[in-house]
């Protein structure tokens, strides 16, 4: 009798420089999601913190360092707070569109301003339209990418001001990578704190539990944003716990980078 389920098989990265922790080296562990089994495979990667990335499944391994933590938010006990109220409020004339994982001309040169202004000299900056078409299409599960367009005009559709990668998990929403307008270049502000939001609200409408926001390093102000969606749990060596208020280290109000 065949086995249903392949156990997967890992490999682990060749250590290099941390991107959040200066000094520091990361170093990942990582399988292919492949097969017939791809999204289940997937859904249970990412229950015990593992992030996709086309057609692979990855989470820190780094020697001496649990600093990278993953979270989620708990989507049906979530209250926006009057800041976050305010927002919702603000952006409210966007016109948002859950699409088919599919590449545009019009995303790649949304995501080549964002990466200018945000991330000049990050590991996406060299992208070209096929990695980016890589980066969307490729995908072995069940994802979309959310649109978030200024209002129509004369029949006419409205700019394309900010967009999410997004995986439809079998317990929640994962935000894979969101990219959005910078102010400098007509942006609107906020507009990275109002994905996160709306895919609050989505999941939320799905009767989803959670939204999956990758990874917070504690201390780390481009990370600061991810605990502002409270009640919000993070992975530990015992399983998801709660999040406390008292753990969350002050930092300085930031920009929204993408999850």
């Amino acid at each position: 009798m065949t086995a249903p389920f392949r156990f997967p098989r890992f490999f682990v990265t060749s250590p290099s420089p941390c991107p959040y922790l200066p000094g520091r080296q990361e170093r990942k562990v990582f399988t292919e999601l492949t097969g017939p089994h791809a999204a289940e495979l997937n859904d249970a990667l990412g229950r015990i913190g593992f992030r996709r990335s086309q057609g692979v499944a990855y989470r820190p391994s780094c020697a001496g360092c649990t600093a990278c933590v993953s979270v989620r938010v708990v989507t049906h006990e979530f209250v926006a707070n009057a800041t976050q109220r305010k927002l919702m409020r603000r952006q409210g004339d966007l016109e948002v569109t859950a699409c088919r994982a599919w590449a545009t001309d019009e995303q790649f040169q949304l995501l080549r301003r964002y990466l200018a202004a945000r991330h000049p000299g990050g590991g996406m900056a060299g992208m070209d339209e096929d990695d980016y078409a890589d980066m969307i299409e490729h995908s072995p599960v069940n994802s979309l990418i959310v649109e978030y367009r200024e209002p129509s005009t004369n029949g006419r559709r409205g700019r394309l001001v900010g967009a999410c990668l997004t995986d439809r998990q079998a317990d929640g929403l994962s935000m894979i990578y969101s990219f959005f307008e910078p102010e400098e270049d007509g942006g609107r502000a906020g507009l990275g704190n109002f994905i996160i939001l709306d895919h609050i609200t989505r999941a939320r409408d799905a009767k989803l539990a959670f939204v999956y926001l990758g990874y917070w390093v504690k201390g780390s102000a481009r990370m600061a944003y991810k605990t502002r969606y409270r009640p919000i749990e993070v992975l530990g060596p015992a399983g998801w716990r709660r999040l406390a208020a008292e753990e969350i280290a002050p930092t300085p109000p930031t920009r929204i980078d993408a999850a």
